[in-house]
């Protein structure tokens, strides 16, 4: 047998007979019959109190189970989470069928090959992980009882579909003839079957039925982002759970609609890099004068304002299913349709980023806004719906350039249709806004995003609009103009007192 790796420190809080040559055995056997060392189980040492023996088998896990099953392999439902216990439970390919208890964990013994080719040593001990096609055709095998060994057909499903994903079609190949290599010897004929099934309908040469939105929509061409799509459901999630807070809309007058979509526009293409001054941006849009030195970025602002103010775009809810396909080209095809070289209306034919963030690929756009759309009807009308509807454009970003002013285009257009405030994003609050958007990105925590955007309505909806002048006073006293949050306060108006 292989001798085990000793533990390179000199900590004995854990004593493994497997790591030990037998002077030290009998040593540690002393210590133990002296009552300086507790047992854990056969062949494993403490000398902490029994309180911390589950902190130490955490901390030591791979070490322990080496020394107790050597030859072992991760398997099953452990081995596709990473060799991580799930529940509280590890399961393992022994040469014996049998549940063993550690503080702390479960260990399930089944019966079944020992380490082949593929597999490979954990950590330099004499204990190994799963290949991936073994990993697969395991987590395929029937699981019955209280414990179940297996992920079952769609978690392996969906594992295969992000693979094909990050890694393209050649990954599955190699999967698919590994496996059928080494189905035989461990007795996965069956399962070989039904893997194979998977990835051929994944790669379009057989017609199995996929189980997963992905792969359906995979299957009928439209392919779509998963992770993405996961993202939108626990964002759907988090609406659904609690109602949010939804101010009224403050608009009482053509005169302060107008407005409320000038200085709507003004802000959000702020957000995106187009600085105006206010006064500049206000001729541009309410008095129509192009500035001919920046004819572009003049348009830009005037895009937004466009579908701000025509109640035939700024009071559409986001459509359901396809439709939401030609609606948003529609709608971005309005919005860009001065600037030629962003391609109006027509989806993205490359990759964009912002900072580290990547977007969804081309080629899942429309799979990935017609599965995000059908989630939309599952929340609450107004508030939740606008973000919700706002965050789906924006983690898509399907064009090439426009897609947060569109964005917040379509979340403004929910809100309108209940009556409900519209959001401006002043320039002082714009860190924030983007800093909660990459912490649903990159974290899947809504609550922050959530959180800001009901504060910021409520900000938005305590000004009167009717007079334009004295609305703009009172946002620049608020700070709404200001760029650095180290020097400025977002205030409220409520805060202002009676001066303005």
């Amino acid at each position: 047998m292989k001798r085990m790796l000793k533990n390179t420190t000199n900590d004995d809080s854990l004593i493994l007979y497997a790591e030990l040559n037998a002077a030290e055995i009998r040593a540690a056997q002393r210590r133990l019959k002296a009552g300086d060392l507790q047992r854990i189980v056969r062949g494993v040492l403490c000398a902490r109190p029994e309180n911390e023996w589950s902190a130490l088998i955490a901390l030591h896990r791979i070490r322990v189970l080496a020394a107790l099953f050597p030859d072992a392999v991760i398997g099953y439902r452990s081995a596709f989470k990473g060799a991580m216990p799930v529940d509280g439970v590890m399961h393992l390919s022994y040469s014996y069928n049998r549940t063993v208890r550690l503080p702390g964990l479960t260990v399930v013994l089944v019966k079944g090959q020992g380490k082949i080719a593929g597999d490979e040593p954990m950590s330099g001990r004499n204990i190994y992980f799963p290949s991936l096609a073994r990993l697969l055709l395991e987590n395929l095998t029937p699981s019955r009882g209280a414990i179940k060994k297996s992920v079952g057909r769609v978690a392996v499903e969906e594992r295969l579909l992000t693979m094909y994903e990050s890694r393209g079609p050649d990954s599955l190949n190699r999967i698919r003839d590994d496996a059928c290599g080494i189905c035989t010897p461990l007795g996965f004929e069956r399962e070989f079957h039904v893997l194979n099934e998977l990835i051929g309908s994944i790669l379009g040469t057989k017609s199995a039925r996929l189980a997963t939105a992905a792969g359906q929509a995979l299957a009928a061409g439209t392919p779509l982002d998963s992770r993405r799509v996961a993202l939108f459901e626990t964002l759907a999630a988090t609406l659904r759970a609690d109602p949010l807070t939804e101010k009224r809309s403050p608009v009482t007058s053509e005169t302060a609609r107008i407005n409320v979509a000038f200085l709507e526009s003004y802000f959000s293409n702020f957000i995106e890099g187009t600085e105006f001054d206010i006064t500049e941006a206000r001729q541009i849009v309410l008095e129509g004068k192009i500035i001919d030195q920046r004819p572009k970025d003049s348009h830009d602002i005037l895009g937004v304002f466009r579908q701000a103010v025509n109640p035939g775009w700024s009071n559409q809810s986001m459509a359901i299913g396809e439709a939401v396909v030609h609606q948003l080209q529609q709608r971005h095809a309005d919005l860009m349709k001065e600037r030629p070289e962003t391609a109006p209306g027509e989806f993205k034919d490359r990759e964009n980023f912002a900072g580290n963030t990547s977007f969804v690929s081309p080629g899942q756009v429309r799979g990935t806004l017609i599965e995000g759309s059908k989630l939309l009807p599952s929340v609450p009308s107004g508030m939740a719906r606008a973000l919700l509807a706002m965050f789906i454009v924006s983690e898509v970003h399907p064009f090439i350039d426009g897609n947060g002013r569109l964005a917040r285009l379509v979340m403004n257009s929910e809100l309108s249709v209940v009556n409900a405030s519209r959001i401006i994003v002043p320039t002082l609050f714009r860190e924030e806004y983007l800093d909660c958007l990459r912490v649903l990105t990159r974290q899947g925590k809504p609550e922050p995003f959530i959180a800001a955007m009901q504060k910021i309505q409520q900000w938005t909806a305590e000004f009167d609009y009717t007079d334009l002048d004295q609305v703009i006073s009172q946002m620049k006293a608020c700070n709404a103009f200001e760029k650095s949050r180290r020097q400025y306060q977002l205030l409220n108006l409520s805060e202002l007192g009676t001066g303005l």
